[in-house]
């Protein structure tokens, strides 16, 4: 039976939202050459997507993190997964532009948000966890507390590992880098040689050939 992470690692592939091109690698900005590009606001497009989305994100945060008062989006792309997942558990939401307005009052966090507030942070996706974090930094500067985080994908990164653990905070991704390459493998869209090659990213991506 597929379980939650293999069906959304499946929708993900079947919509679009991730491409995986091991030997026609895409050139991050960062300057990595990388066999995957993903992008996962094409979600937003597809309803049952959508939804199995906000469920499993909705799932997690009971499971993980039962104390939430409040649901994060990390802006932009976490935005619209955190109003539905608000939705599902009849939570107040509010999002975190990645830097202050520079107008207005000058808000980065937008919506309800106390310093005895409970947070969960919503993203789309994670590579090195720097936006995620950097928005987690924002929300506990105000006195809130964050939970922990909730997202759609990780790369599994070694460095995402490694800046979550400095910043004392837990990541729980609905799905992952090995479940996605699982999941093409058995649909058959790669030889042997390239799933080792995709394999060899996630465990060293700067020593990847290309970088």
């Amino acid at each position: 039976m597929m379980t939650l992470t293999d069906k959304i690692a499946a929708d993900l592939l079947h919509i679009g939202a991730v491409t995986l091109a091991p030997n026609d690698p895409f050139l991050w900005a960062s300057g990595m050459q990388a066999p995957i590009y993903t992008d996962n606001r094409q979600t937003i497009a597809y309803p049952e997507v959508r939804a199995a989305i906000a469920d499993g994100l909705a799932a997690l945060i009971q499971e993980k993190y039962p104390a939430a008062t409040v649901i994060g989006g990390v802006a932009t792309a976490g935005i619209p997964h955190a109003a539905l997942v608000a939705d599902r558990l009849d939570l107040p939401m509010n999002y975190v532009r990645s830097k202050p307005k520079d107008h207005g009052r000058g808000k980065q966090i937008e919506g309800q948000l106390t310093p005895t507030d409970q947070v969960v942070l919503i993203d789309d996706l994670i590579s090195t966890g720097g936006s995620v974090l950097a928005a987690a930094k924002a929300v506990q500067a105000t006195g809130a507390t964050v939970l922990g985080v909730v997202a759609i994908f990780s790369y599994e990164l070694p460095d995402s590992v490694v800046n979550f653990q400095a910043a004392g905070l837990t990541l729980t991704p609905l799905t992952t880098y090995s479940a996605l390459i699982d999941e093409a493998r058995s649909e058959g869209d790669m030889t042997p040689a390239e799933f080792a090659s995709l394999q060899q990213w996630r465990e060293d991506p700067w020593g990847w050939p290309g970088n």
